[in-house]
């Protein structure tokens, strides 16, 4: 009888899509490798010889979701909002169809370089096509990330997006009429007292 490479014998091969698609069949926030690897239908060790632990897997993951996300072409002076929005919405419907992953990326963690890298240089060349110069850009994608994540975070496991606040549309309308960020003044300003 011949093997298929799923029953006894040769075990099925691993690749960075089968390892991201198994991760992505349950909750990201808690999922082990022991659980990873019974998905796969492999051994711990036939695992590690792919990802060296839990973080590398999350990595692939976030590799993958960062290719998801990212709209095609490049943001210019005239639509850089927009694909902006764009940006956000695949964010939230990405990060939300996966349950756990938007609360992992949403609390404090080490994020990894190379995706998050290019999700950071995308949106700093949104804010530079819409005239800001580096550093304000640079500010702006902070405020950007931190604000979507955060919504997306907080909305993870609620589908009504109650516990989130306010609706996504209205959040993230209310986001980038904001940005880009304008220096911060050299002095604030003076303090109003009440007239007597």
């Amino acid at each position: 009888m011949k093997k298929t490479g799923t029953g006894p014998g040769r075990p099925p091969r691993l690749s960075r899509e089968r390892i991201v698609e198994a991760a992505l069949q349950g909750d990201v926030d808690t999922l082990t490798m022991r659980e990873l690897a019974a998905r796969l239908g492999v051994s711990h060790s036939s695992l590690y010889r792919w990802v060296p632990d839990r973080d590398g897997v999350l990595d692939l993951v976030s590799e993958v979701m960062v290719e998801r996300v990212l709209p095609a072409g490049e943001p210019g002076a005239d639509d850089w909002r927009e694909w902006l929005a764009r940006l956000a919405w695949a964010m939230h419907d990405a990060f939300l169809a996966v349950p756990g992953y938007a609360a992992h990326v949403a609390r404090p963690h080490r994020h990894h370089p190379e995706s998050f890298g290019r999700l950071r240089d995308a949106v700093v060349a949104a804010f530079r096509a819409a005239g800001a110069d580096p550093r304000e850009a640079e500010r702006s994608w902070y405020v950007f990330g931190f604000g979507v994540v955060r919504w997306l975070g907080a909305a993870d496991g609620d589908p009504a997006g109650d516990a989130a606040g306010p609706r996504f549309d209205l959040y993230l309308e209310t986001l980038l009429r904001g940005l880009p960020t304008t220096p911060a003044p050299a002095t604030p300003p003076a303090a109003r007292t009440p007239s007597s």
